[in-house]
């Protein structure tokens, strides 16, 4: 037997809403793990993030019939993660930001590079506060260009937003957290 054939989103997705319900699953299983990420760097839980993250799967479904084939939806299925997500902000009132970087679980070596690697993971802390510190929206737009390498386009659709006004908030975030890093000596 060959490789699987991959199925585009697109075809899924009809498929899903004329009833096929593996169809989805492997939407699911497709892009489970990005909408994670994405939702956890938002709202700094994985707990909450998970709990969105079936929610966003929940809600893909039942809009299913309401999508149009277009070659468009990871911009949809992000766009659904991210009012999930915003939604939860609003209601958080507070925003906790907890570090969380798939990199990082590992404990430092204590090979000759380990002050290196030590350093590095300081300034990688320093930059996810950073991120944390920036309003909603600039970080949502930060994450989605640099995390889930959405193009500006992308990015537009999915908050709803003008390219140029994308192009503005990512502006907006990369001048904030140089001055922030500024703030903090970085220069190292």
């Amino acid at each position: 037997m060959g490789s699987k054939e991959l199925i585009p989103d697109d075809e899924l997705m009809i498929r899903g809403v004329q009833g096929d319900e593996q169809a989805y699953r492997q939407l699911v299983e497709r892009w489970q793990t990005p909408v994670y990420a994405f939702l956890v760097r938002m709202l700094g839980s994985p707990e909450d993030a998970q709990d969105l993250c079936q929610e966003t799967f929940v809600r893909m479904i039942r809009s299913a019939n309401k999508y149009k084939p277009s070659g468009q939806f990871q911009s949809w299925l992000f766009r659904i993660a991210g009012n999930q997500a915003r939604s939860r902000l609003r209601r958080r009132k507070v925003i906790r930001w907890l570090s969380f970087d798939y990199g990082s679980m590992d404990p430092p070596s204590s090979a000759p590079d380990a002050q290196e690697e030590m350093e590095r993971e300081e300034l990688r802390a320093e930059v996810r506060e950073s991120i944390a510190r920036l309003p909603e929206r600039q970080r949502e737009a930060l994450l989605l260009k640099q995390y889930q390498e959405l193009k500006y386009s992308e990015i537009a659709e999915v908050m709803g937003l003008s390219v140029s006004a994308v192009q503005m908030l990512l502006h907006r975030a990369m001048l904030a957290l140089r001055k922030d890093h500024a703030r903090q000596g970085g220069n190292r």
